[in-house]
């Protein structure tokens, strides 16, 4: 406990960041021919990246396989000792497999590679060891030239992990661009993300609509009008004619400022308090525009009456409902 103490715990972190920004310094200067190689061979593929390695090196191809897939290159990860049992039938024809081995000599990782030959799939092997049974019996190379781990006894993979890491992230974001895979198309692989929902959520996907939507003719009184309001609880009803064309909107701010000049609201008609030149959108249009043209103004609203090509008013997005989609 006492040489716990003493240790100087701050410079101990830095040191440890150094060492591993240093095997990314090296590795980058490792790059060459063999990495363009290896892209180009990626962009090819008609089938998928089936990304293999055991222990820590698995780890890290778990990670490299779920980016390569975030990013437009379909990719599996295959664990050796489930591939010697079975599992190799998910290769195929058509993939490429990326191995990923420290030493390049684990016995799983190793055995395998014979049977993935003899399919006729590429190899691509990830490691720091040129000599290595895994770099001979692979198509391409990618070394990672690490001398020496973070860790003290020069034993617990550190540095290389995150050689192998950054060179997995460097191959995807660069097959990312081959394609010109765009954030659109980034979208529709993370519908349940922030951003996916931002691009491809719809007003239509959260309006309220059918008999949840608040409208009523233009012949109404007040009084039919707040009845409405008060039983779809949207704070706003939507005025329209009998071709249910929108005409205008009543809010629960246009009855308040009825009543704070002393008018008798219940003897008006909605055609007298509504608002005839109401902002509204169209139900294709993404929910996020609808959250902006509600907020980003002087005086912010929380409800939009929805409508169709022909103006007809079919339904009412709330503020409230956006949000709580996570936009």
């Amino acid at each position: 406990m006492s040489r716990q103490r003493r240790l100087d715990v701050e410079r101990e972190l830095k040191a440890v960041i150094g060492l591993e920004a240093d095997a990314l310094r090296q590795v980058q200067r490792a790059v060459n021919e063999a990495f363009t190689r290896a892209v180009r061979l990626l962009a090819r593929c008609r089938g998928k990246v089936v990304v293999t390695g055991m222990g820590k090196s698995g780890l890290i191809g778990h990670k490299i396989a779920a980016t390569l897939a975030a990013t437009g290159t379909p990719a599996i990860y295959l664990h050796p000792a489930d591939g010697m049992h079975g599992d190799l039938g998910v290769v195929q024809r058509g993939d490429v497999v990326l191995a990923i081995g420290k030493s390049g000599e684990s016995d799983e990782l190793n055995a395998i590679l014979p049977a993935i030959k003899r399919i006729g799939v590429p190899i691509v092997a990830i490691t720091s060891s040129v000599r290595s049974t895994l770099a001979r019996r692979s198509d391409l190379v990618l070394f990672t030239p690490i001398d020496r781990e973070a860790c003290p006894p020069n034993l617990s993979p550190t540095c290389r992990p995150t050689a192998a890491l950054a060179v997995g992230d460097a191959l995807a974001v660069t097959l990312m661009k081959l394609r010109g895979f765009k954030k659109e198309h980034f979208a529709l692989l993370h519908p349940g993300g922030r951003l996916g929902k931002r691009l491809t959520l719809t007003v239509a996907d959260i309006m309220r609509d059918g008999d949840s939507n608040p409208v009523i003719g233009a012949g109404a009184t007040m009084q039919e009008a707040l009845v409405e309001m008060t039983r779809q609880h949207a704070g706003a009803v939507s005025v329209v004619d009998r071709r249910g064309r929108l005409l205008g909107l009543v809010t629960d701010y246009d009855i308040r400022r009825q009543l704070e000049r002393g008018e008798n609201i219940l003897r008006k008609s909605v055609k007298e308090v509504m608002n005839p030149r109401a902002t509204s959108i169209r139900s294709d249009r993404l929910a996020v525009e609808a959250a902006d043209l509600m907020g980003n103004r002087k005086y912010p609203f929380t409800v939009l009456p929805v409508v169709d090509a022909r103006g007809r008013a079919i339904g009412m997005i709330n503020l409230v409902d956006i949000r709580s989609r996570g936009l």
